[in-house]
């Protein structure tokens, strides 16, 4: 096995390390339904693009830099301009991108199939820094000759992570440890040169529809659509006016807030959320709408649903629905960090809005 040391001073673009793949996993896994992925490096995280065809789902991983115990990025130096930047003038942080393949990169985090990321409460109780400080008074910049610098004994099974990048033509390189002072498996993953990023853009002045609510609540709604069924309709009304109850109608029945129609070859299915702020936490829809898409596609998303603890879906006037999903990643120091998945998916051709 190489010497650390001398692998530390070689220039990085980008290193990371932490004590527990399993969010990183999960994260990861929630966007992986294609071979090749880009991912964006900048000071602020990690951003994981895939697409599987413009039309049909886009999806993106952001990966906080705050959930790893180690993150650095050395951004590119680019060529000289003819015009340089005044003094005392920043210029924007360049970020990095390229193009790599994510089922094989997930496969090798998983060489020794760690479970599903534990919760907050137990993320937060079993968070450990990785050895990399001045634990004996030695200074930051001498380099370890060996890698318990990185993975530490942990209490528990747990598998580490170092990932490093060291700029264009370079593999990402890979180091995984489950508990143990040296590492048991070395990956070096082909990079490519990214032709150009997914558009994840959503113009939020163009809503017609938004909802937060738990996941859970979204989660089960979909497990019970039969296989069969190739269509789903999501369905939305305003909520109904605040009058006085000598004023409401005592016949007529108020629409269902938001109603999950799905079909197929067997027959229908529908699922109806009432205005309870104990089921839907937010809703905002200002006329009746109702945009059909394949299930096919929206269970693209089913991983990012299943890993996240809250929903956020909107969808525009033109039909293209655009879900958030919030996962919750203990922090190195306590406490808890949203990262989330966005991810894409535009409405069937025939599917048209409630007038």
């Amino acid at each position: 096995m190489p010497n650390v040391g001398e692998a530390t001073r070689t220039p990085t673009v980008f290193a990371a390390s932490v004590h527990d793949v399993r969010h990183l996993g999960s994260l990861l896994r929630g966007v992986n339904f294609v071979d090749f992925a880009l991912m964006t490096i900048t000071s602020g995280g990690l951003t994981v693009f895939v697409e599987e065809s413009s039309i049909i789902a886009v999806a993106a991983a952001y990966v906080p830099a705050q959930i790893f115990d180690e993150f650095t990025y050395n951004a590119p130096v680019s060529s000289p301009s003819a015009s340089p930047t005044p003094p005392g003038l920043s210029q924007s942080e360049e970020p990095t991108v390229l193009e790599f393949p994510l089922r094989i990169f997930i496969d090798s985090l998983s060489i020794f199939s760690t479970g599903p990321a534990p919760s907050a409460v137990e993320g937060r109780a079993k968070t450990r820094r990785w050895v990399r400080d001045r634990d004996d008074g030695g200074e930051d910049d001498v380099p370890r000759g060996r890698i318990e610098a990185y993975f530490p004994p942990v209490l528990g099974k747990t598998v580490g992570m170092r990932l490093s990048y060291a700029g264009e033509g370079h593999p990402l390189s890979l180091l995984v440890a489950e508990g143990s002072a040296e590492p048991d498996a070395k990956f070096e993953v082909t990079t490519y040169t990214a032709d150009s990023q997914p558009d994840m853009s959503f113009d939020i002045e163009q809503t017609v529809l938004q909802l937060i609510l738990k996941s859970s609540w979204l989660r089960d709604a979909l497990s019970e659509i039969d296989p069969s069924c190739d269509k789903l309709t999501l369905i939305g009304n305003p909520p109904p006016a605040q009058d006085s109850p000598s004023r409401r109608p005592r016949a007529t029945a108020s629409p269902p807030i938001f109603r999950i129609h799905a079909e197929g070859a067997f027959g229908s299915t529908e699922m109806d959320y009432p205005n309870d702020r104990e089921v839907l936490e937010t809703v905002h829809c200002a006329e009746p709408v109702s945009f059909s898409y394949r299930v096919a596609h929206i269970a693209r998303a089913q991983r990012a649903l299943q890993s996240s603890s809250k929903t956020s879906l909107r969808i525009g006037n033109d039909g293209t629905m655009n879900m958030q999903f919030l996962v919750p990643s203990p922090l190195v120091r306590g406490g808890t960090n949203e990262a989330f998945i966005s991810f894409r998916v535009k409405q069937l051709v025939h599917s048209t809005s409630c007038s």
